[in-house]
């Protein structure tokens, strides 16, 4: 089960993975992203060796979770992007470190909400597993955008070569 889920999981990320950075994620189609997600569900179901029936009630809370666990990070992504024009720079530098620290507060009193919450619904081992399960698909996702961006600048080096080639030869 264990081997078919990684099979799966990594058919889903070789095709559909492109080499964005995070900013770029969203400008992302829609389907790679849904591709993303489902990859992310099968590993983490398998990671933590959800049962169908602590699937079906683990997903919804740990979505809501995620998604509050994100807004928190666009909102200091937002000040970061739109420091404000009446500041010094000195000023709004101290305003995120202010920002940062509150959002960090947030994050863990959120974390605190949904472990109680997911404990209805997983064992506390389990939910003791999510953070490295969630560490590892991460990790799992970079090393694709990094093997797909080595691919990409070896081809480039081979069409440069090519073209410089072909420009010797017109010579």
């Amino acid at each position: 089960m264990k081997i078919l889920t990684n099979i799966v999981v990594m058919l889903l990320l070789s095709a559909s993975l492109y080499a964005q950075d995070e900013d770029l994620q969203q400008e992302q189609d829609p389907k790679i992203k849904q591709k993303i997600q489902a990859a992310r569900v099968a590993y983490i179901t398998d990671q933590l060796a959800l049962t169908p029936e602590e699937a079906e009630k683990f997903w919804p809370v740990y979505r809501e979770f995620a998604q509050k666990r994100l807004q928190l990070l666009k909102q200091y992504r937002e000040a970061k992007r739109n420091p404000d024009p009446n500041k010094t720079v000195e000023q709004n530098d101290k305003d995120l470190v202010d920002l940062n620290l509150q959002l960090k507060q947030q994050e863990v009193d959120l974390e605190k909400d949904y472990s109680g919450k997911l404990l209805k619904v997983i064992s506390a081992q389990k939910l003791r597993t999510l953070p490295e399960a969630e560490r590892k698909f991460r990790q799992m996702i970079l090393d694709q955008i990094q093997r797909r961006q080595g691919q990409r600048e070896r081809l480039d080096q081979m069409r440069d070569r090519k073209q410089q080639k072909l420009q010797q030869r017109n010579n």
